[in-house]
């Protein structure tokens, strides 16, 4: 801990003190920043990186468990205890995927408009049957 500090306010030492307007802006890559630094992201691109997360951390663990796998079968009684527990490991998650598809959270263009349209209709509904009433 003492390192990280030490090093914290030695480099505030070393470093140059920028106390123009140039030195205080936010540089990108030579241009002018163009917009705000804050914007909204759309909830798609979490979902998708969450996905591509999960699935490449199960590429990680895969390989090693081929490799086992190989050593598994060769002992007597291990192949095949080791094959459904990795069957099983690739079966939940590609429930998951299914679940995640099926629940429509991988189709990047939703239909907004379609939605917005069935929610008007049954507002109407809702308000002809008051009437009714």
């Amino acid at each position: 801990m003492g390192f990280v500090f030490l090093n914290m306010v030695l480099g505030s030492l070393v470093r140059p003190q920028r106390k123009t307007a140039e030195g205080l802006e936010a540089y990108e890559c030579g241009e002018t920043a163009i917009g705000e630094g804050w914007f909204r992201f759309d909830i798609r691109y979490y979902t998708v990186a969450l996905v591509y997360i999960v699935f490449a951390v199960e590429i990680a663990f895969l390989f090693p468990w081929a490799r086992v796998l190989k050593q598994a079968y060769a002992e007597e009684g291990l192949g095949a205890a080791a094959l459904v527990e990795g069957v099983m490991f690739v079966a939940i998650l590609l429930l998951g995927l299914a679940y995640v598809w099926v629940k429509g959270d991988l189709n990047w263009v939703k239909t907004y408009q379609l939605e917005r349209e069935q929610r008007l209709a049954a507002q109407r509904r809702q308000a002809g049957v008051k009437e009714a009433a």
